[in-house]
């Protein structure tokens, strides 16, 4: 844990984030250190099927069965996290995030993966911090930290994610969930 943040939280942006790359997202932070964090996008699915990209992956992960979009750092590669099975959080290529949830190594061949995995999603490119800069924005308002679920990382809907997460939060903090766009047009 690095101030705070851990591996596993959301980032939820706030409407004082002003960066378009992550208006209205749902970070989940796969890790954290001192030298930075890095995570993907949950809520951006794009239109391209994974068997498209990435052949027999295509069969194996979580519908909608397309690429999603984690982040606008290398977007020309892809991070798998998944779910694993109970029991198969030591399987191969498998690398455990928080609890059962991790990445899975894509190099790792499918049919060593069936039935250690029980959901899987993939993301093209990352949103990546360096030291320190994600708690800055984090104290400036623009992400409000919140815990993960893993529920969250595999929705099949994830229109609305974003407010669903700020629902169930405590306090004052769900009541962001009905706060409008614009809240001078209020």
């Amino acid at each position: 844990m690095v101030g705070g943040l851990e591996a596993g939280m959301l980032l939820l942006a706030s409407p004082d984030l002003l960066d378009p790359n992550f208006a209205d997202t749902v970070v989940l932070l796969l890790d954290v250190n001192d030298e930075g964090a890095l995570g993907v996008v949950l809520n951006r699915p794009s239109a391209l099927p994974v068997s498209e990209v990435l052949g027999e992956w295509g069969d194996v992960v979580e519908e909608p069965e397309v690429l999603f979009q984690g982040g606008p750092v290398s977007t020309d590669g892809a991070l798998a996290v998944a779910l694993a099975t109970p029991g198969g959080e030591d399987a191969v290529g498998f690398r455990a995030v928080a609890d059962r949830l991790g990445l899975l190594d894509l190099d790792t061949p499918t049919e060593l993966v069936v039935g250690t995995v029980e959901r899987l999603r993939i993301f093209a490119g990352y949103a990546g911090w360096g030291a320190g800069q994600l708690q800055e924005e984090i104290e400036e308002g623009s992400w409000y930290v919140v815990p993960g679920l893993p529920e969250d990382v595999f929705r099949l809907d994830t229109r609305d994610l974003w407010r669903d997460v700020m629902r169930r939060q405590p306090g004052d903090l769900a009541m962001h969930a009905t706060r409008p766009a614009d809240p001078e047009l209020n």
